[in-house]
């Protein structure tokens, strides 16, 4: 089983940014692809970024390609969430995630863990 326990986020004007922190509890976490996925008020939660177990392969959704970065380091049992050039429809609770399967998904039913979530607020 992994704990995940997310950081790092806060209120930024847009245009700044933020870097979010993951970190998993457990000896396995280099098992895991790892995504980050965000929810804003009233609506679903939507797939934002994912990394592969090694790291060597990196997703995003088209809203932030180009303005996000999604990295992992494992000897820190932590995945990062690098968010420049933000904007105001950013704003959302930002979760970490891990799922143990050989696809990488974009759904977020097929992540086996979830952190509590950080609150990422843009403002305009």
């Amino acid at each position: 089983q992994v704990q995940l326990v997310e950081s790092g986020g806060g209120l930024v004007q847009a245009g700044g940014s933020l870097k979010l922190s993951c970190a998993a509890s457990g000896r396995t976490f280099s098992s895991y692809d790892m995504g980050w996925f965000r929810q804003a008020p009233g609506k679903e939660r939507e797939f934002v970024a994912a990394i592969s177990k090694s790291g060597g392969n990196t997703y995003y959704a088209d809203s932030v390609k180009g303005r996000f970065t999604i990295s992992r380091d494992n000897a820190k049992n932590t995945v990062y969430l690098q968010m420049n050039s933000l904007k105001p429809e950013d704003t959302a609770v930002y979760y970490c995630a891990a799922q143990s399967g050989v696809v990488i998904y974009r759904t977020p039913n097929r992540y086996d863990y979830w952190g509590q979530g950080t609150q990422v607020t843009v403002s305009s």
